[in-house]
């Protein structure tokens, strides 16, 4: 992994994703830790972002780096019309590391491409996010205790979703049963069972949210992403197709646990807060794990 660019999910392997849960683990344990002294990590984020960008520096701050960067493109040279080639160009003479959100997809492989310095994606328009499925996979583990053999319900924007994209990616690498969750208009893109086709991995194709929740080990909820519609008629008469609430999980398995990149908006009422099944703040936590984990492997200190 060491000076490896993470772009997609699939440029690291089982075995790499499986040592990074291995480390995240043992930051979990230890996060602070004097590893980066002397090292700047840029983060380049031409979209909004909380939990990314935070646990990003969250994580560098307590390992003892430093932050450079931007947080709004319309701070930098980008708003003169700067390109993207001349910006990763310019920033990778000020850092060791570049961690990078763009509303584009296939702009974090041009900058992998470009750069004499590792990249990060931490998000390709709707591409992939694999930074989000690393945490994602460690806290999966963490939960059922295991990847293998689970049932996965990926539910919402499963068209645009590019954290489903890359889950799926990952777990495919397991024995997983895949149960997707969504409008017609926003399905899971043919490509992604075609893969699941090859493997000869199950899925199953539901409009009905709660007929086979009880089915669940993970309930991985997803928003209906308003920014990826050029329509916004389209957009409304789909944003509130789905709504977790608290009763609906009484018959689910004991273990099953709720997952969510977040941020939410309507998809999880809060009355499901309080339900032990409720995982999703405990899992943005473990995005500061697991970031450390990724960043120091890549510069080869872990």
């Amino acid at each position: 992994m060491k000076n490896k660019s993470l772009v997609s999910i699939n440029d690291f392997t089982k075995e790499n994703h499986l040592r990074i849960i291995e480390l995240a683990a043992e930051f979990e344990k230890k996060p602070v830790q004097d590893l980066l002294s002397g090292k700047v990590i840029a983060t380049l984020f031409f979209e909004p972002s909380t939990r990314t960008r935070l646990s990003f520096e969250s994580a560098v701050n307590k390992l003892g780096g430093r932050i450079i960067g931007f947080t709004d493109a319309s701070s930098s040279s980008v708003s003169k019309g700067e390109s993207l080639k001349d910006t990763i160009k310019t920033v990778m003479n000020y850092s060791d590391l570049i961690i990078m959100r763009h509303p584009i997809e296939g702009s974090a492989r041009y900058a992998s491409e470009v750069s004499n310095v590792p990249i990060i994606n931490a998000g390709d328009g709707a591409n992939q996010h694999p930074t989000q499925t690393l945490l994602d996979l460690y806290s999966i583990y963490k939960t059922q205790g295991t990847l293998d053999g689970l049932s996965i319900f990926l539910v919402g924007d499963l068209k645009y979703g590019r954290t489903v994209h890359s889950l799926l990616m990952a777990m495919s690498q397991f024995n997983t049963t895949f149960h997707f969750v969504s409008p017609v208009e926003l399905k899971i893109p043919d490509e992604y069972k075609i893969h699941l086709d090859s493997l000869g991995l199950k899925y199953f194709e539901h409009t009905d949210f709660t007929a086979n929740i009880h089915e669940a080990d993970i309930v991985y909820m997803t928003r209906v992403q308003r920014e990826r519609f050029s329509d916004p008629i389209e957009y409304e008469k789909v944003k509130n197709t789905y709504v977790l609430r608290n009763y609906m999980l009484s018959e689910t398995k004991p273990g099953m646990k709720i997952l969510h990149p977040l941020p939410r908006v309507n998809e999880i009422n809060d009355d499901v807060d309080e339900n032990t099944k409720a995982y999703y703040f405990t899992q943005a936590l473990n995005g500061v794990f697991t970031r450390q984990a990724i960043i120091t492997s890549i510069l080869g200190i872990k």
